[in-house]
């Protein structure tokens, strides 16, 4: 049944070999289960909730994935897209995580309008090469940012303003030779060390060694009735947590561009390499079943606004499966099924300290850096704008931020040398937006 389905046979592939190419890409992809409650737990959620809503929302969203488009891609709340929750939605706009995820349920409502007509696919084409590429480095060095503050080996200097907003930025070493550091150092060169050797769960395992470090230094707390397996944890304190009332601001129009326009890059871009990899391109290179592929990541981030967690999208780590082996979307259903199994061990995640996660979200990051080889420095009306983009996300602690910087100065440098031609209709309605959200501010 499952071979017909999947059409293995045609794919040169076998049910045990989808199986394994299943598990592991789960065990690139697990270390989401800590790390995205970690930091939308930031924002006042509930940790322990974020599992379960992480968990069913990546399981959601990979079930369509394999049972409609038939591909071996995991899906799952993004790195990078939940910084943005976190950090530029509730932290830097002051807004309340309900807000955050009020705007996530109508991106995803939006995603599925657009994917079913195939917008996406024609957006995602006006849209210059070299910024698409500069949005993923920007977001990185932000992950990575993220990450070692968390840890404790920098400190950012950020501190609460009376309108709830962050300020004071300033970057300084912390004290490298307290726990924090030294957990999440070890850790880094631990997952450095096996992703040398290939080793599949490189990034899970890194996390798991600089837990039990954590250990004697008691950063690491063992739950107080002693249960490691439980049942899953109740979404009743996140879960249909809308807030409607404030979606009318021009805040919104730039949080739904910025969410659309960020998810666009990644998911596509994550589609088109991976299925690249696996020979699953047809003849003109375009990506097969795509309105369903792209339909995934929809479906998952509709039901993550509502199970209260960030937007989902396919993750880059399915090259590992793929690399295993898999083909077909067996792949992608052996994922989702093991997303559901981790819901009952969710007291071992809440036991993760954040200096823990901080090597998996430092490598993240410099994995998403790998995209800066593919922008043109050459051209300085491409070089800049792409610079900027980078730049400004780290700096300004804000992924939207960096998307104006460089959104604006792309158009601008095109407009003042000639380039009519090289702006698209639809970059010209965006800088239009963000300059009015601008002066709105």
């Amino acid at each position: 049944m499952l071979s017909k389905f999947f059409q293995l046979a045609a794919h040169q592939t076998t049910v045990k070999k989808e199986i394994l190419a299943g598990l592991t890409t789960f065990s690139t992809m697990a270390y989401i289960l800590a790390v995205n409650p970690g930091i939308l737990s930031g924002t006042g959620m509930d940790f322990q909730a974020l599992i379960t809503a992480t968990a069913l929302s990546a399981a959601i969203g990979t079930l369509v994935m394999a049972l409609y488009a038939k591909l071996p891609i995991g899906v799952a709340p993004g790195m990078g897209l939940n910084a943005f929750f976190a950090y530029t939605i509730v932290a830097g706009m002051g807004y309340s995580w309900q807000f955050a995820l009020t705007a996530v349920f109508l991106e995803g409502l939006i995603f599925i309008a657009l994917s079913l007509f195939r917008i996406r696919e024609a957006i995602i084409n006006s849209i210059p090469e070299n910024l698409k590429h500069a949005i993923s480095v920007g977001i990185g060095l932000l992950i990575a940012l993220i990450g070692i503050a968390n840890a404790g080996i920098i400190e950012t200097g950020m501190h609460h303003t009376g309108n709830g907003r962050l300020e004071g930025v300033v970057l300084k070493i912390g004290d490298i030779t307290s726990a924090g550091p030294f957990i999440a150092l070890a850790g880094l060169i631990v997952s450095a060390v096996l992703m040398y050797r290939k080793v599949n769960a490189a990034l899970l395992i890194g996390i798991l060694a600089a837990t039990v470090l954590g250990i004697p230094f008691g950063l690491t707390h063992f739950p107080a009735n002693g249960q490691l397996v439980s049942l899953p944890p109740s979404l009743a304190p996140i879960a249909f947590k809308l807030e409607f009332n404030r979606i009318f601001t021009m805040d919104m129009v730039v949080i739904l561009f910025t969410l659309l326009m960020v998810n666009l890059f990644d998911t596509v871009g994550t589609l088109i390499g991976l299925c690249n990899k696996a020979g699953l391109l047809d003849e003109q290179g375009r990506l097969p079943r795509a309105k369903q592929a792209l339909l995934a990541d929809a479906v998952g981030t509709t039901a993550a606004g509502l199970l209260g967690t960030s937007v989902v999208t396919a993750y880059v780590e399915s090259a590992s499966g793929i690399a295993a082996g898999g083909r077909t979307g067996l792949t992608a259903l052996t994922v989702a099924i093991m997303f559901l199994l981790a819901l009952f061990f969710a007291p071992i995640f809440a036991m993760i300290p954040q200096a823990a996660t901080a090597p998996a979200l430092i490598i993240v990051g410099m994995l998403m850096m790998s995209a800066v080889t593919k922008i043109d420095f050459n051209d300085v009306t491409e070089a800049i704008p792409a610079f900027l983009a980078i730049v400004m996300m780290p700096y300004s602690y804000s992924i939207a931020e960096g998307i104006v910087f460089g959104m604006l100065s792309y158009v601008l440098l095109k407009i003042l040398t000639g380039q009519y031609k090289a702006i698209s209709p639809v970059m010209y309605v965006l800088a239009l937006l963000f300059i009015v959200a601008m002066f709105i501010k």
